[in-house]
């Protein structure tokens, strides 16, 4: 990812996915100089044990916690797509938002939730991942899929790369060794979400950060299944 500028999207399902699974990998290639723009799915209005919070309060806070987060990283724009949590669906609708953004942004990359980790797996994250990839490939390349897009002025577009997180079959892995702290600091933005608990959590994150690094021969890193498109 390094030399000429990459233009990086990130389709996440809920505030704070991002960070958990690539904050250090998008804090690296923002440092280096790539423009990064996040895409998020729902608005994690179920994400609480507080029985006194409600989902329009903690989908406010959430949205709060994801532009804090975002900033730290340096992600130049945060869209959301507002969908409520546990309800995303494999929809031409749906599908439909995520190519119109393709074709809007233009990315090089694409980052998204792996939708083929097996066994638990949060449903938003499947249905993230696998609406991600087929809004990729073939949708957003086809002039004859969702042509009212030309009415707009946006032009099929062809992604070159995508990273998958969550995968239980990585192939390619990123050196967070400096952007470590960076990636930390984000996700502490998300305070709704990791509260009382965030310093377990962090050792966590820390420990699987050291394994994936260790196989590679560096301090930290962060574990992604890369596919390479050839149109």
């Amino acid at each position: 990812m390094e030399g000429a500028e990459i233009r990086v999207m990130v389709v996440t399902p809920h505030p704070d996915d991002a960070e958990i699974g690539a904050g250090g990998t998008i804090a690296s290639w923002v440092r280096q100089g790539h423009e990064v723009i996040y895409v998020v799915c729902t608005n994690g209005d179920k994400g609480s044990s507080d029985p006194n919070m409600t989902s329009e309060r903690l989908a406010q806070i959430r949205q709060q916690e994801q532009r804090e987060a975002a900033k730290i990283l340096g992600v130049s724009e945060v869209i959301f797509l507002g969908y409520p949590d546990g309800v995303l669906e494999d929809t031409p609708a749906f599908r439909g938002e995520l190519v119109r953004l393709i074709r809007k942004h233009h990315p090089d990359v694409v980052m998204t939730t792996d939708p083929y980790r097996r066994y638990l797996w949060h449903r938003d994250h499947r249905i993230t991942g696998r609406v991600t990839l087929d809004a990729i490939f073939p949708y957003a390349r086809d002039h004859l899929s969702y042509p009212e897009h030309i009415a707009e002025g946006l032009a099929p577009h062809k992604v070159k790369e995508i990273y998958l997180w969550g995968s239980d079959e990585p192939d390619t892995y990123i050196d967070i060794s400096e952007t470590f702290d960076i990636k930390l600091a984000a996700l502490s933005c998300h305070a709704s979400q990791v509260g009382q608990h965030a310093e377990i959590l962090k050792q966590r994150i820390k420990e699987r950060a050291s394994t994936m690094g260790q196989s590679q021969g560096v301090p930290l890193a962060e574990a992604f299944r890369r596919l390479e498109i050839s149109y």
